[in-house]
């Protein structure tokens, strides 16, 4: 497969037979099916046998892209506003000259005594359970890790439905299987998590504020829904991404505490740049636990001197919360109330993205293009899930707001229409 000899969607010998042309016993051959199958590289449909997979679980979302030539507007990638981003020179020339003073050698503590204690500090006053806290190299990093934590190849974890789209190919890289749980503004529902559970998912995965794409953000409400769900299922892992802290205007309601294992990760990108690389992760002793023991054995820490920078950042107040977050909603209910008055529906509670259900997403997304704007195709984000594009806001001007509502309007008339040929 990984040489191209065998192709996406080609049928695989029976088990029986590949077993006696190889001259091993057919046990060989299931078990070695079973393996590709629970790494997402193959997938077996009852007697009609097993194929190689369409498109391979581990193929990377990101190649589900629009390329933006020369001329378009690109309000696909998903990046926050540089205009609303801190400068960083002078928290890493403190961060540096504190290095100088202060070597970190081998053997120190891997986490900052201040960016431990801010942190901390932040995540009690949002009603986040008591924990230690671990330092990542981003919210990715970190979910990678609390999985392999406590997850063998071939378990099963709920995912949002759409999602991210680099969790979503992570999950199966790990040899986990994704099982869809769908999504509407309030978080995920509650009767799909039910489901999935009960199905033997082993864990839950949930974005509780800024939801990527759909902007969806955990209500009150919701999360006593979704409390009353995992109390009935306590040994489930339940990771929670709250990506969104300092973009965003809306309270966390954490799940967190409610199974036996949990952790909840914060991320520096959204706030203060993708390449400062740092999330915190806090979680129950076990799991942070394994978390830095596992970590030690590989890169070790994450820069203390990057620690400092965003300490230093954070002590600054380089980052008005509440203004990025007043920024990016004011873009989001722009376009949002731009396309209602043009009988558009679209999504977008919190966060930088918004997310337009289209009945026709490739068509939609090459009529925009050719209309000058690139969008995300929805592919990127959903497994199950229907059709949709995906428009990042963060760095979308007022002036832009009307022409971008009247072509995403005319591409989704066209392709109802086309729909209903």
């Amino acid at each position: 497969m990984s040489s191209g000899a065998l192709e996406p969607g080609q049928l695989l010998p029976p088990m029986r037979e590949l077993a006696a042309r190889l001259g091993v016993n057919p046990n060989t051959v299931a078990a070695a099916y079973r393996t590709l199958r629970e790494r997402g590289v193959i997938e077996t449909d009852g007697r009609r046998g097993s194929r190689v997979r369409a498109r391979p679980a581990t193929t990377g979302r990101e190649y589900i892209r629009v390329e933006v030539p020369e001329g378009v507007r690109d309000v696909a990638a998903g990046n926050p506003d540089p205009a609303l981003l801190p400068p960083l020179a002078a928290a890493f020339a403190a961060a540096a000259g504190q290095g100088d003073r202060q070597p970190v050698l081998y053997g120190e503590a891997a986490v900052e005594p201040e960016l431990e204690r801010i942190a901390r500090a932040d995540l009690d006053a949002d009603g986040v359970p008591d924990g230690p806290v671990a330092v990542t190299s981003g919210s990715l990093d970190a979910i990678e890790r609390v999985l392999a934590a406590h997850l063998k190849p071939g378990d099963a974890v709920a995912v949002e439905d759409p999602g991210w789209g680099s969790l979503l190919d992570l999950v199966p890289a790990l040899g986990l299987r994704t099982v869809p749980v769908g999504v509407d503004d309030d978080g995920p529902l509650p009767e799909g998590v039910r489901a999935a559970l009960a199905a033997g998912a082993r864990a839950l995965i949930v974005t509780d504020r800024a939801q990527n794409p759909t902007g969806a953000a955990v209500t009150a409400t919701r999360a006593r829904a979704l409390r009353s769900v995992l109390r009935q299922h306590p040994e489930t892992l339940l990771v929670e991404d709250d990506h969104g802290h300092r973009i965003v205007d809306l309270p966390l309601h954490p799940l967190a505490g409610t199974t036996r294992h949990w952790a909840l990760v914060r991320s520096a990108a959204k706030a203060y740049g993708p390449d400062l690389r740092l999330a915190v992760l806090t979680g129950d002793a076990v799991t942070v636990d394994r978390v830095r023991g596992r970590q030690q054995l590989g890169p070790g820490w994450v820069s203390r001197i990057v620690q400092r920078a965003v300490v230093r950042l954070w002590t600054d107040g380089a980052v008005d919360a509440r203004a990025v977050a007043a920024a990016y909603g004011r873009r989001r209910d722009a376009l949002i109330g731009a396309l209602a008055e043009r009988g558009v529906a679209a999504h977008g509670r919190s966060g930088m993205n918004v997310w337009i259900p289209v009945p026709d997403e490739t068509g939609a997304v090459a009529r925009l293009l050719h209309a000058g704007w690139a969008v995300a195709p929805g592919a990127r984000f959903r497994m199950s899930a229907p059709p949709g594009i995906r428009v990042t806001v963060s760095a979308l001007t007022e002036a832009e707001t009307e022409p971008l509502a009247d072509a995403i309007a005319a591409a989704v008339a066209r392709g109802t229409a086309r729909g209903h040929v």
